[in-house]
């Protein structure tokens, strides 16, 4: 009997949103939202619409994750290399039965409104049950460079945008076809490894010889290095005839960037001054003097003081600090 399985996917740093997020503590594990990590609240809104929770993430994201499933049934695949996300979801599609149905999301996003969430992913389900792949389309509340785009006509995908910039993200918002591509998606895993296997051959084949070498559910680096790196978005989706695009209403974030965060604390009545500006992680009295729209975020060994209109650069902050072989990441 086919079974839905949960499958999350667990593998990024969250380098833009640094200093908080690091390599020994991803953005999905910091207990910053009420409480609670953003990989807690993943399995949490997930369980009443599936039996099985799969992770697949790196290796010490299998330590970070374990507290958090000791309440569900759940089996964890621990890539040694990241190879993104095609090969990550071929990794639960092998692991899966053909007919399983897998709702597959990242670790890291911030999504509320439970009701409207159920329904958006129960269309899935059913788009799913008939054979297509569904991905699922926000409703966008204002112009976003952060995000990319689903161009649509109902439930038909007309195309996948890029990121864009500024001007191009209001022309999207006017014209009313375009949604934000949340990263979300639904499938029996056999449709999707048909449609793998037949867009990129390669990469079907070196996921599959991977896998059949992972000892229990590790893979080694070896197999892996060999798997080419691409997205399930450049791999399946936008090549693929079988997707359905399912507009949503649940309140959504990836939680990609700083300006994602402070929308966050300042709905959740975190202290912001008069000029838009917010402190992060210190008790100290903090004036901002001439300055509008900034963050400082404080932890032990270091500091960040940021225009938040910047806040996707953070992540060349990141690289280079990686670059330089930095403890600070």
């Amino acid at each position: 009997m086919s079974k839905i399985i949960n499958v999350i996917l667990s593998g990024g740093v969250g380098s833009r949103l640094w200093p908080l997020s690091r390599k020994s503590k991803p953005k999905q594990y910091l207990p910053i939202f009420e409480g609670k990590t953003l990989f807690e609240l993943t399995v949490e809104r997930n369980q009443p619409l599936s039996s099985q929770t799969l992770l697949v993430g790196s290796k010490q994201n299998k330590d970070l994750a374990k507290p958090f499933l000791t309440q569900v049934p759940h089996e964890i695949i621990a890539e040694s290399v990241p190879r993104n996300t095609a090969a990550a979801i071929a990794f639960a599609a092998f692991q899966a039965d053909p007919d399983d149905i897998l709702i597959v999301t990242p670790s890291d996003h911030l999504i509320e409104n439970q009701e409207a969430y159920q329904e958006a992913i129960n269309q899935g389900i059913v788009f799913a049950q008939e054979g297509f792949i569904a991905t699922f389309g926000i409703i966008p509340e204002r112009p976003e460079t952060g995000y990319g785009y689903i161009e649509h006509d109902g439930n038909t995908v007309l195309s996948f945008r890029e990121k864009p910039n500024e001007e191009t993200a209001r022309d999207f918002i006017k014209k009313g076809s375009f949604l934000w591509n949340s990263g979300i998606f639904c499938f029996k895993a056999g449709v999707y490894l048909e449609e793998l296997m037949h867009f990129e051959p390669k990469l079907y084949s070196s996921a599959e010889v991977a896998f059949e070498y992972a000892a229990d559910l590790e893979l080694d680096v070896e197999h892996s290095q060999l798997i080419p790196s691409k997205s399930i978005d450049y791999a399946v989706l936008e090549r693929s005839e079988l997707i359905k695009v399912v507009p949503a209403r649940f309140n959504w974030s990836d939680m990609g960037a700083f300006d994602s965060l402070f929308s966050y604390f300042k709905e959740k009545g975190h202290p912001v001054d008069e000029r838009g500006n917010i402190v992060v992680g210190s008790q100290v009295h903090t004036v901002f003097v001439g300055l509008s729209n900034c963050m400082l975020i404080n932890t032990a060994d270091a500091v960040l003081v940021l225009d938040r209109a910047k806040a996707q650069d953070v992540k060349q902050v990141y690289e280079l600090l990686e670059k330089e072989n930095s403890a600070l990441v």
